[in-house]
C-alpha cells in the first residue's frame, strides 16, 4: 500500500471523530431510538399509514452536509415500526428481517423532509412497509425504502 494513501485515509477518519470517546450520556438503553425520534414530527396517522416531517440537523448529517446514510436507515426503521404498529397487534413482537433503501439524492442540512410510510401487506407472520422521502421545499423524491418485519407472538409466562 502507498503510505501517502494510508496517511490521507487515517487523517480523514480522525477528522470524522475516530479515537474520540463516546459521551457517557450516550451509553444508556434506548439512546438511539430517543435520539432519532427527536427529529421526527408526526403529521398524520391512519390505519396502515403514517406521515411525518423530519428536521435534518447537523447532528444527523454527514461530513458532506447532507443527511447521513445511517441516519436515513435509523429513521426508516423507526417510521416502519410505527406504521406497522398501526396494523399489528400489541401481543406480537416486530423483528426487522429486511430493509432496502434507494438513495436517489441527498437531504441538505437544515432542511425538512416529508416522509410517508404505508403498509403494503400484513399477514399473520409478515408485515411489509413502503416508504417515500421527499424534500419539503421542492417535493423532489430523495429516498425510497421497503422493510419487511416478522411478526412474532410474545410468549406469556
Amino acid at each position: 500500500m502507498d503510505p501517502q494513501n494510508v496517511s490521507r485515509t487515517h487523517t480523514f477518519l480522525k477528522s470524522l471523530g475516530m479515537y474520540k470517546p463516546i459521551p457517557q450520556s450516550c451509553e444508556t438503553s434506548g439512546f438511539y431510538s430517543h435520539f432519532f425520534g427527536s427529529f421526527i414530527r408526526v403529521n398524520d396517522i391512519k390505519r396502515g399509514r403514517i406521515s411525518c416531517t423530519i428536521a435534518v440537523k447537523p447532528s444527523i448529517s454527514n461530513y458532506f452536509g447532507t443527511l447521513h446514510g445511517g441516519s436515513v436507515g435509523s429513521l426508516i426503521e423507526l417510521m416502519s415500526i410505527a406504521c406497522a404498529r398501526t396494523v399489528v397487534a400489541e401481543d406480537k413482537e416486530l423483528f426487522l428481517g429486511e430493509m432496502n433503501v434507494s438513495y436517489l439524492s441527498g437531504a441538505p442540512t437544515n432542511t425538512e423532509v416529508l416522509a410517508e410510510a404505508s403498509v403494503v401487506k400484513s399477514g399473520r407472520n409478515v408485515t411489509m412497509v413502503s416508504l417515500e422521502f421527499k424534500l419539503k421545499n421542492t417535493g423532489n423524491l430523495i429516498y425510497i425504502a421497503h422493510t419487511t418485519f416478522y411478526n412474532i407472538t410474545v410468549a406469556k409466562l
